[in-house]
């Protein structure tokens, strides 16, 4: 999270929403350790990695919407058997949980 401190402050210094999402669970084998965060802006910018690439634009899109206001804070869910996890290319052969929120500080 250290990594993203330094971007979060830039945009929120602009007036800009932030959402963070942070995997909190793995099943299996999985791209990144719980932990891992990124962050993502109202325009779409992202700082950080949950997967290292796997999943995401999805998440991006997760995240947007929830800064929207068009979803609630959540959990949300990628593994192996999921199709639409295997269509943004999660094919690690697990499962990641992640928990996607609006930043409110």
């Amino acid at each position: 999270m250290k990594e993203l401190l330094d971007d979060i402050d830039r945009w929120l210094a602009a007036g800009s929403r932030v959402a963070i999402a942070r995997v909190v669970d793995i099943e299996g084998s999985g791209p990144r350790e719980p932990g891992a965060s990124m962050a993502v802006n109202e325009h779409g910018e992202v700082a950080g990695s949950v997967s290292g690439g796997c999943v995401e634009g999805a998440v991006v899109a997760e995240a947007l919407a929830i800064l929207q206001g068009d979803a609630n804070a959540r959990v949300i869910s990628f593994g192996f058997s999921d199709d639409e996890a295997f269509a943004v290319g999660l094919t690690c052969g697990g499962t990641i949980r992640l928990f996607i929120e609006p930043l409110d500080w």
